[in-house]
């Protein structure tokens, strides 16, 4: 039959058979994680509350211990710790035991080093440590205090990894390790990140823990403020430090400590003294280099290190014209000179991780320094009692030395005597052995008298001891006694400064608002000056070299702003940007600046700057921006409009073809305008007859031009002004506002100034005061800064008075109003007048027939001109 064919009949299961059950990938995948996880949590990665340590640290100082390398005893080469370590207690690879026992020794690295290392184990420039065959190695006096009382069964061994020895789970510890020193690792889906502490502050607030448990956090924190970095440097704000300490977890923002020094030629350099911890400093000189190399940061002429043994110094040259504060505000932002340290107190307590606040920390250091200090005691205890047992023993057999001897004597051998002082003397086992160990000397009268007096030392040291462990309070107080111990032995001055938070201080209160002279060339230099940099002359001087241009340029405009003014800058294209004051490099009299692109590098090519204002504040109420174009045209638009350009500019007006910016003014609808052209006649209306427009609008005719004639100056005035007239071969008067006649907008205007070949044509009008100094900027670069009071008081139309004298070719381009303000201006020292040889007094001039008629009168409201104001007030441009 085929069921009896053995080929048919199904093949036998395997042995194991029975023992294979069904599972789950996902649930053998999930628990295998779980306990990989586990492994490393407890076995690796993260320290033990009580002593502060993981375990390739603790099996690392328990090995040298056992070996007898401690503070007393020569260096050990690190190779023969590590051999002991691996193959003890630490199976793992010789590298990681090596590196554990290396940060150990660091001074940077570790705030209170465990390890007496001696020879390169590295650098706080990131440099690693020589290999282990060459380096040596010992215990501190620190480590021998974490180690003291091991062997007094304070605290569980364990087997090691082969059962072969035991290895202690924990050390006693009796400094606050964990705090002391931190520690940071990364296990299975979380991390810890613990800094160091200063140990003196640290003793002081447990011993104030122990004599208040109930003490207040703001009581305990002002006993320990802030963590203790090994690198120093300084934390800046107590919030994070706060929020760390409460709930053991945040967020420390640690800056480098630096300070200036004076070079020759008014420069200055920055000279780092500290870094943040955990940053290599070599990777800190990087950082600048690229950021110098990538003109991120300006002003950086040298960088270098100067470090020895002696301490850190990283020295950072600069510019005469830069801002340390400035620049050292860059380097905090973008390079590790500042850093943040995130908090994470992550530690192991009952094998379980977790996230404690400062007071919890603390709180289990002394549940366990309280749990050590009892066994410590109980151990002495028994080993107390065993001794006294045994003196006993010694002092009865003493006093009955003769039967003793006796029994002895007739003792077969050394077990029979044992028990024969047992049955005859009752002497428990312990002490017959010791008696019969007692050497003859012992027999002496001295001998006896010292057996008493140890046995009466004994019975009282047993009292103490009983005291101790019936009573709390006894042992609180030796945990006292040791911490003020260490504290005495160990503690050192705080190395971190903590600070307040300067995260509200901004750039602007680190540099003095002070005034300042911007000039700007034709070409498109920049340049930024004090305004001592000039001597007061008087009207007719010759002037002092304010900037060295090339021969095809020359300084076209001069600001008097403080250092914290915006300066709006519009191209012309009609775009807007905007700079500090402080921001624009500074140069002596003789330089010729920077190129500005390079402070606007979103500027096109054929983009130019062509009008510039300074702005204190945008959110000013009722503000404008007043623009006027060679074509006469005007428009005005709210300063707010300007408040938030971008990089690359915003629009800021619409110009016509061919239409080029002239000028533009801070006013308000209470203001007046004087729109002023090189032909000498000027227009006078209300700002508040030309209404706001959008920044896209293109504007409002302003004044009528006669032919060839254009605009060359824009003031904003009231009718008790005076208005400053600058001719272009140097000739300059004032004249007061209310002598020109108010028109409508779009009118002709009337006479200004006297254009005559002597005199030239007219560069400038602008309001000035009776207390104001001027700079007057010539084609060639030269510079005078002369009082307002010393020009002349002329007529409309008069020609005016010699304001400076130039040199031949050369032609006036500018005037700039200097405000009195911070700066100390210079005491004025009066010369006397005198006409230059062969030349009448300039000045005066006939004012009879000044006016034309068709020239002054005023355009009535008209057809034409509502007509012109309907074409040329489109949203998007002109008219056609």
């Amino acid at each position: 039959m085929a069921g009896d064919d053995p080929a048919a009949q199904p093949p036998p299961k395997p042995a194991y058979a029975a023992t294979v059950r069904p599972r789950s990938v996902a649930t053998e995948m999930r628990e295998s994680y779980v306990d990989y996880a586990m492994s490393v949590i407890v076995g690796r990665a993260l320290p033990d509350v009580r002593d502060g340590l993981k375990p390739v640290h603790r099996r690392i100082l328990h090995a040298m211990n056992e070996q007898g390398f401690g503070a007393g005893r020569a260096h050990k080469k690190s190779a023969r710790i590590v051999g002991e370590v691996l193959g003890k207690y630490h199976p793992h690879g010789d590298q990681s035991v090596y590196d554990a026992l290396v940060r150990m020794a660091q001074p940077f690295a570790i705030r209170y080093p465990l390890v007496d290392g001696q020879g390169n184990f590295g650098s706080v420039d990131g440099d690693s440590a020589a290999a282990m065959r060459y380096t040596e190695a010992r215990l501190t006096r620190l480590s021998e205090e974490l180690l003291q009382d091991i062997d007094k069964e304070t605290v569980p061994f364990r087997d090691n990894f082969d059962g072969s020895l035991k290895e202690p789970v924990v050390l006693p510890a009796k400094a606050p390790a964990l705090l002391m020193n931190g520690s940071s690792g990364i296990a299975v889906g979380m991390a810890t990140n613990i800094p160091p502490h200063n140990l003196g502050e640290l003793c002081d607030a447990l011993t104030a823990l122990v004599d208040r448990p109930d003490i207040e956090d703001h009581e305990l924190f002002k006993l320990i403020p802030g963590p203790d970095f090994p690198t120093g440097g300084a934390i800046h704000g107590r919030a994070g430090i706060a929020e760390a300490f409460t709930t053991g977890r945040g967020s420390l923002r640690v800056r480098a400590k630096t300070h200036t020094e004076p070079m020759e030629h008014d420069k200055v350099r920055i000279v780092v003294d500290e870094i943040p911890y955990a940053v290599p400093k070599t990777k800190i000189l990087e950082q600048i280099a690229e950021l110098v190399k990538a003109r991120k940061v300006e002003g950086i002429t040298d960088l270098r290190d100067e470090s020895d043994k002696d301490g850190m110094r990283i020295v950072i040259e600069l510019r005469r014209d830069v801002f340390p504060e400035i620049v050292l505000n860059h380097l905090f932002k973008h390079t590790e000179l500042q850093s943040t340290f995130g908090v994470i107190n992550l530690a192991l307590v009952d094998g379980q991780p977790r996230v404690l606040p400062l007071r919890e920390m603390m709180r289990h250091f002394l549940d366990f320094r309280e749990l050590v200090v009892t066994k410590r005691t109980t151990y002495d205890l028994n080993k107390a009692r065993d001794r006294a047992h045994i003196l006993e023993g010694l002092v009865k057999a003493v006093e009955n030395i003769d039967a003793v001897i006796k029994v002895i004597r007739a003792s077969r051998d050394a077990g029979a005597a044992e028990q024969s002082l047992i049955a005859h003397f009752l002497f428990s086992e312990l002490q017959s052995k010791e008696i019969l160990k007692m050497p003859l000397r012992r027999l002496t009268g001295l001998e006896i008298d010292e057996l008493k007096k140890e046995m009466e030392q004994v019975h009282q040291l047993i009292k103490k001891l009983e005291k101790i462990l019936s009573e709390r309070s006894e042992v609180l107080a030796i945990i006292k006694q040791e911490l003020a111990e260490l504290r005495e032995k160990f503690a050192d001055a705080r190395r971190t400064e903590i600070v307040e938070d300067l995260a509200e201080v901004s750039l602007e209160d680190l540099v003095p608002n002070i005034e300042v002279v911007v000039t700007v060339s034709h070409a498109g230099y920049i340049k930024r000056q004090t305004p001592v940099a000039y001597k007061s002359q008087r009207r007719g001087g010759k002037g002092l070299k304010g900037a060295t241009t090339k021969e095809e340029d020359f300084i076209e405009s001069v600001m008097a702003v403080k250092n914290h003014n915006y300066i709006l800058f519009f191209t012309n294209r009609g775009r807007a940007y905007w700079l500090k004051a402080y921001q624009i490099p500074e140069g002596s009299r003789q330089s010729r600046g920077l190129p500005i692109i390079n402070l606007l590098p979103r500027l096109d090519k054929e983009e130019q700057i062509a009008a510039h204002i300074p702005v204190e504040d945008f959110a000013a109420k009722d503000h404008h921006v007043l623009f006027a174009t060679d074509k006469g045209t005007v428009k005005k638009t709210e300063l707010s409009a300007f408040a938030n350009p971008r990089v690359s500019g915003i629009i800021a007006t619409v110009l016509g073809g061919g239409e080029s910016l002239v000028a533009v003014r801070l006013c308000t609808d209470e203001d007046e305008a004087v729109l002023a052209t090189a032909g000498g006649y000027a227009c006078r209306f209300e700002v508040k007859a030309a209404r706001a427009m959008g920044r896209n609008a293109h504007g409002v005719r302003g004044i009528r031009l006669r032919g060839g004639d254009q605009v060359v100056g824009l003031a904003i005035v009231r009718d008790a002004d005076m208005l400053l007239s600058l001719t272009e071969k140097g000739y300059g008067k004032r004249s007061p506002v209310s002598a020109y006649r108010k028109t409508n907008r779009g009118a002709k205007g009337v006479k200004n100034m006297k254009v005559t070949e002597k005199g030239g044509k007219v560069v400038s009008a602008r309001q000035v005061e009776e207390g104001d100094q001027l700079l007057i900027t010539t084609r060639s670069g030269m510079m005078i800064r002369v009082r307002v009071a010393e020009i002349s008081v002329l007529g409309r139309a008069t020609q005016g008075v010699r304001v400076i004298r130039l040199n031949e070719g050369d032609v006036a381009v500018g005037v700039a109003r200097l405000v009195e303000g911070e700066v100390e201006i210079g005491e004025y020292q009066p010369v006397a007048e005198t006409a230059p040889e062969g030349e009448p007094p300039e000045g005066g001039g006939d004012e009879e027939g000044d006016d034309e008629p068709e020239e002054d009168t005023a355009e009535p409201p008209a057809a034409a001109d509502d007509e012109d104001d309907e074409i040329e007030d489109g949203i998007y441009g002109p008219g056609k």
